[in-house]
């Protein structure tokens, strides 16, 4: 494992949350770490909204976010289990838990994965959501990984809850909410984005979120200036 990589991943999630920051980046951040230090297939990020129902917040590609949907939409699956449980919940062998979750274990089977660990974004009582990581076969996983996993997720969540104020859940479920919209933007600019530059989904979040960083802008900004045309994108947009 990247030593270095991991000790900037932590200051990075640790000093993400500023008065203006970013959160769908921050959480792409820690899915897109997950994979790249921690032998991850692919990662997502749970988090509840202002009603306590979660939404997907961030994949670390388009797979795994129509996974994370469909886990949604059928109220089954690990990573539901471990945020309504605050405990992690950890199957190496998806094949094992076809009675558990009969329609889950179908879809992870069919995107490819054979085994899945759901860590929940938790502080002392207060669950927020869940970080999910899949891996396409199925074995026991790496201890040593799944504590830095775990401690990545409590890294974050932190700093998620450290700007609460004294009306601290109505400030994280604005932030929140605020984020949900960012999220269905930055869905339709990827949309657009793919369909006028004939690349796939994936493609195109890497372009919107590689622009945003080189022009030192918010992701959900460039997405909004993207669908209703207000300026040229140069760069981005042929």
């Amino acid at each position: 494992m990247n030593q270095q990589l991991l000790a900037k991943t932590f200051v990075e999630l640790a000093d993400n949350l500023v008065a203006d920051f970013d959160l769908i980046d921050f959480l792409r951040l820690l899915t897109d770490r997950c994979v790249g230090m921690l032998g991850a297939s692919a990662a997502g990020v749970l988090l509840a909204d202002r009603d306590g129902e979660l939404r997907v917040m961030a994949a670390s590609d388009e797979q795994v976010r129509l996974l994370e949907l469909f886990q949604l939409q059928n109220d089954e699956g690990p990573c539901l289990e471990c945020f309504r449980t605050g405990t992690p919940v950890i199957v190496p062998d998806l094949t094992r838990e076809v009675d558990r979750w009969p329609r889950f274990v179908t879809a992870a089977h069919r995107s490819g994965f054979g085994a899945v660990q759901a860590l929940p974004m938790r502080l002392r009582d207060e669950v927020v959501g869940a970080l999910n990581l899949f891996r396409a076969a199925p074995g026991p996983f790496d201890p040593a990984a799944t504590l830095i996993a775990q401690a990545l997720a409590d890294v974050a969540t932190i700093s998620l809850l450290q700007q609460r104020t004294t009306h601290r859940s109505t400030v994280l479920n604005e932030q929140l909410q605020t984020a949900l919209n960012s999220r269905v933007l930055i869905e339709q600019a990827k949309g657009k984005l793919a369909e006028r530059q004939n690349i796939d989904m994936e493609q195109a979040f890497t372009a919107l979120r590689g622009y945003a960083r080189a022009h030192n802008r918010r992701l959900s900004d460039v997405a909004r200036a993207l669908i209703d045309g207000s300026e040229p994108l140069p760069g981005l947009v042929a």
